[in-house]
């Protein structure tokens, strides 16, 4: 059975699931959530789809997951991949998810759309400002974790790397330039040689151009 990921290309939380899938070997389709016309927020979408009102959402059969974090737990129990060697790798690899969605992820997404969905009249300077310092603290702890790495966790691609990457290839501004960062710039180049690499406009439905 293929299973059905909702998503929509603008997403960087539904890329931390996409990409993986697409990685995987999984038999796998995009379905799009129209989320700028508000389709997330209404009642069939909370009552069908995800009571939490968010994408991305993985169904599976009578299986439905959401938050990325969760889909990629998924993946892995499906395809055996992305997990780690061992138990002491497995554990860092969740630590690494869950600062991710903190300190970089749960920013970076934040400031991404204040900066460039929002109208430019009610983009909050302040706020931007204030996101923008703490994502500089947090480039530079991903920075330094991955000087003389390939990979944040192990020897291979796992879902640290997945769920740390999945704004960092997004073309708007927010605040992130790769030159800037050479060891997060080789590391992401790294993920781009993988068979089944895609940027997430090309994995996924929906682009800023499409509503142009």
């Amino acid at each position: 059975m293929t299973m059905k990921l909702y998503c929509f290309g603008e997403s960087g939380n539904a890329y931390k699931a996409a990409l993986p899938l697409s990685l995987s070997g999984l038999d796998w389709e995009a379905v799009k959530v129209d989320f700028f016309g508000g389709e997330t927020r209404t009642a069939q979408y909370r009552e069908t789809i995800n009571e939490m009102g968010e994408a991305p959402v993985l169904i599976d059969g009578d299986t439905r997951i959401s938050q990325s974090g969760a889909i990629q737990m998924y993946i892995t129990e499906k395809s055996g991949k992305f997990s780690g060697r061992d138990a002491v790798e497995a554990r860092e690899i969740m630590r690494w998810v869950l600062w991710d969605n903190h300190k970089l992820s749960g920013v970076n997404g934040m400031t991404r759309f204040l900066m460039n969905f929002l109208p430019e009249d009610k983009r909050p300077a302040e706020v931007i400002a204030f996101n923008q310092g703490r994502l500089q603290a947090a480039y530079k702890t991903l920075d330094a974790q991955l000087k003389g790495r390939d990979w944040i966790v192990g020897d291979g691609p796992t879902n640290a790397d997945f769920s740390c990457c999945g704004y960092l290839f997004y073309p708007e501004p927010f605040g992130f330039d790769r030159a800037d960062w050479p060891e997060i710039d080789r590391w992401l180049s790294n993920i781009q040689a993988l068979d089944g690499w895609k940027h997430p406009y090309d994995l996924m439905p929906g682009s800023p151009a499409d509503r142009a």
